[in-house]
């Protein structure tokens, strides 16, 4: 725990890391409830190993574990994946919010949603779980990815209900105007602000996280993209950062998608933008 306080890790990683290698819980970790024998999935000398990673290397906890909590669902993650964050759990519940409020609601409850760059399939398979009428795609040009994406959609066991496409955005796709809705958390960070984030940020991938010089290059095409595929009344929602929410209303707007609304994330921040192809 010193040695985690000392290089600027938080000791709640600590715990985290070794729910992750041992058949310790939580509970048991936070009332110091277990015995001196405890049962690891790796020997002392590699635990040691993935430790030293996290404070020297500043490689994630959620890689050297190998999985991630993520609304209800455990997820497997590597480093082929972006490591699913919290505010995107948000998604989930924008896209149940806007289907009550759409005239349509019944019909897209029941029809075909993307997943833009699925990456761990986070999204496609909390949309599975909270649509079970409905069929998803989840789409990234990453065969590693899909892999990962697969296994998870297998681990929660939504398999039946997501295809998998390998593609960069809507390329595998036919543009037939059928879709009910595009979700994306795509690249949206400024390529020069890349360069400044986190050292842990760095060990993930760099295509999941460069959205070009203002961050907005991916999202910009892909709601321009989206408009030959969603089907009218299909909502189109993607994640953003601070600052930028304006600029993709205003591009919506100009694309004549309608009810476009900023969403906020948990902490206030405009998170996420959403509208409805006419």
């Amino acid at each position: 725990m010193t040695q985690a306080v000392a290089h600027r890790v938080d000791p709640y990683e600590v715990d985290w890391l070794l729910q992750g290698i041992s058949t310790l819980s939580r509970s048991s970790l936070r009332l110091e409830q277990f015995s001196t024998t405890v049962d690891l999935r790796f020997s002392l000398a590699v635990l040691t190993q993935k430790w030293q990673q996290r404070v020297h290397d500043r490689v994630p906890v959620q890689y050297l574990v190998g999985e991630t909590p993520w609304r209800d669902l455990m997820l497997t993650v590597t480093p082929a994946v972006l490591i699913p964050r919290p505010e995107t759990e948000l998604v989930v519940d924008i896209v149940l919010q806007r289907i009550e409020a759409s005239a349509m609601g019944a019909e897209l409850k029941t029809g075909t949603w993307v997943d833009m760059g699925t990456g761990s399939g986070a999204i496609a398979i909390a949309l599975a779980c909270a649509l079970p009428k409905a069929k998803i795609l989840a789409v990234d040009i990453s065969t590693e990815a899909l892999a990962v994406a697969q296994h998870n959609a297998t681990r929660n066991g939504v398999q039946n209900q997501i295809q998998f496409f390998q593609g960069a955005w809507f390329e595998p796709l036919t543009a037939n105007g059928t879709l009910a809705g595009v979700v994306t958390n795509p690249p949206y960070i400024p390529s020069e602000t890349v360069k400044t984030l986190d050292p842990e940020v760095q060990h993930e991938p760099d295509g999941a996280l460069d959205g070009g010089a203002d961050g907005l290059s991916d999202i910009r095409m892909l709601a321009r993209q989206a408009r030959a595929y969603l089907r009218s009344g299909g909502l189109w929602l993607t994640e953003l950062m601070l600052g930028q929410a304006d600029d993709v209303k205003a591009l919506l707007t100009e694309l004549a998608y309608q009810q476009v609304e900023h969403h906020t994330d948990f902490a206030g921040i405009e998170r996420f933008v959403s509208g409805y192809h006419p």
